[in-house]
């Protein structure tokens, strides 16, 4: 087996990951499709791994994760070089691929954006991923930092904790009436497990958090609506389709003037959130890790006690 990793061939399966097929990092390459194959089949020889899934779209294997985080570092640390020697980017912006999950990008996380020194000149590409699985795209090398709810450092990544967003349980007033205060004097517990409720997806789990501390069973009703955007599921719990789990920062104005009502006064359930980046250095990525630092610090709870 060959030690050296041809750069050429290295970009071209980053080419083929990102771009999904052969024929379209052919494009992007301006090279024949059979170039493209030729040119990743080179280096799976020469590395003597199956690096890619041939699927639609194309997925990396284990050994392919690699070397496209090696590839992305590498892009990363060209363009910082270039920067710093004052040479002009032929590509214009530079890219940033970022992980984030759907209530952070609905609320705080555009304005830590807000924050970064325009000069970097940087164009971003946010993952909507929920914050469980945020971390198993930096770990295939698809972005370059996350915000997730693990501390667990990814391999070859630093963790910053940013802070914990708290999740009320709410209802249209209505739908409580209806389904939650059917019988003077049930507890909640004892209704809510028939209560149709609203998940983002089918990975989204809170709501059974949620019931889990009531005491109850391993998850909620089986009516359940699931909605996967933050805004949509907030407006279809407003609309009295079901109950859920709200982020208090878009909870509380729908309280004050009276669309929702809380299910409870003092539970909750909260998630926290850190951030992990690749080890590398980088004034750009630094930028942003401290832009998001900042703006966490305003927007989300500490550690002091709910």
């Amino acid at each position: 087996m060959m030690s050296e990793l041809p750069l050429d061939q290295v970009r071209t399966l980053l080419a083929v990951v990102d771009e999904g097929t052969f024929d379209a990092a052919a494009g992007v390459l301006r090279l024949t499709p059979s170039a493209v194959s030729q040119r990743v089949k080179a280096l799976e020889q020469r590395t003597g791994r199956v690096l890619l899934m041939r699927t639609k779209p194309v997925r990396p294997t284990e050994s392919g994760e690699v070397v496209v985080r090696f590839a992305r570092q590498l892009a990363r640390l060209e363009r910082d070089a270039r920067t710093a020697l004052g040479m002009a980017g032929p590509d214009g912006p530079t890219p940033l691929s970022i992980a984030v999950n759907s209530d952070s990008l609905a609320t705080w996380f555009l304005p830590a954006l807000r924050r970064v020194p325009e000069e970097l000149d940087l164009c971003y590409e946010l993952r909507r991923e929920d914050q469980d699985h945020t971390a198993a795209l930096l770990r295939e090398g698809l972005v370059m930092a996350a915000v997730t709810s693990s501390p667990e450092a990814v391999t070859g990544c630093s963790v910053r904790r940013l802070g914990r967003m708290r999740y009320l349980p709410v209802a249209s007033p209505g739908f409580a009436d209806r389904w939650l205060e059917r019988r003077a004097g049930t507890a909640l517990r004892e209704l809510i497990g028939d209560a149709p409720v609203i998940g983002f997806d089918r990975r989204d789990h809170l709501q059974d958090t949620f019931v889990r501390r009531l005491g109850l069973g391993a998850r909620a009703s089986t009516r359940r609506h699931l909605v996967p955007t933050s805004e949509g599921f907030v407006n279809a719990v407003a609309a009295g389709m079901g109950w859920g789990m709200v982020p208090e920062v878009q909870a509380e104005p729908l309280l004050e003037d009276g669309r929702l009502v809380r299910l409870t006064p003092d539970r909750t359930v909260v998630v926290p959130l850190y951030w992990q980046q690749w080890k590398l250095d980088s004034p750009a990525l630094a930028a942003v890790a401290d832009a998001v630092a900042a703006e966490a610090a305003e927007a989300l709870h500490g550690d002091r006690p709910d």
